[in-house]
């Protein structure tokens, strides 16, 4: 659960800095997300070069409209809206139409809500998870460049540690002891508010 809400943390720290005009960080969210937006591209679209051409496409468009992004859902949630409707405007574009059998989306955001109120059946669960995800996010930020670095690497590019000791010019160890210090940090962080309210530890016992 704790590389979860890093990962999550991540993806809000890097759409921050995309929207201070950071575009080296939208690199990073490209990276991390190619693979998940192509694969729900494909359940509309057969032929792979058109995939990749409407994962591009979904990019842009998620490029141009981050500004607008406030967190309410998370990122990859707001991303694969935008890869499915830029997969229905591409068919439509074509004289094609989706596949019969899909969920659309409104159905699809429904299911998804209907999710988090089972999970965060509560206001005080729902403020206990948002806590948390500014703790993870202020743990982040507040860790030394390169720690900082190692875990983005690892939890955002998802490297390998020899990749990752190359990228860095250091050794392996090295690499291994900064991502551990690193989840050490945020772990801290994170102990004082799961210690003070058992929701969180009853909901993954159930």
């Amino acid at each position: 659960m704790t590389e979860d809400r890093v990962s999550q943390a991540l993806d809000q720290d890097l759409v921050a800095r995309v929207q201070r005009g950071d575009t080296a960080a939208f690199d990073l969210l490209v990276r991390k997300y190619q693979h998940r937006v192509a694969a729900v591209i494909s359940r509309y679209v057969r032929d792979w070069s058109e995939v990749q051409d409407v994962a591009q496409d979904t990019f842009i468009r998620a490029y141009r409209a981050i500004g607008g992004f406030r967190g309410d859902a998370q990122f990859p949630t707001w991303l694969h809206r935008i890869a499915v409707n830029t997969a229905k405007n591409h068919l439509a574009a074509h004289g094609r139409r989706p596949p019969g059998e899909d969920i659309e989306i409104e159905d699809a955001e429904q299911f998804e809500s209907g999710l988090r109120l089972r999970d965060n059946d509560t206001p005080e669960r729902e403020l206990m998870r948002q806590q948390l995800e500014q703790t993870v996010l202020a743990a982040v930020e507040a860790l030394p460049p390169d720690l900082r670095d190692a875990i983005t690497l690892r939890e955002v590019e998802g490297m390998s540690y020899e990749e990752i000791a190359e990228r860095m010019d250091c050794p392996i160890g090295t690499v291994r002891s900064r991502i551990f210090r690193a989840r050490e940090a945020i772990d801290a962080r994170m102990r004082p508010l799961l210690d003070h309210d058992e929701l969180p530890k009853r909901s993954h016992a159930s």
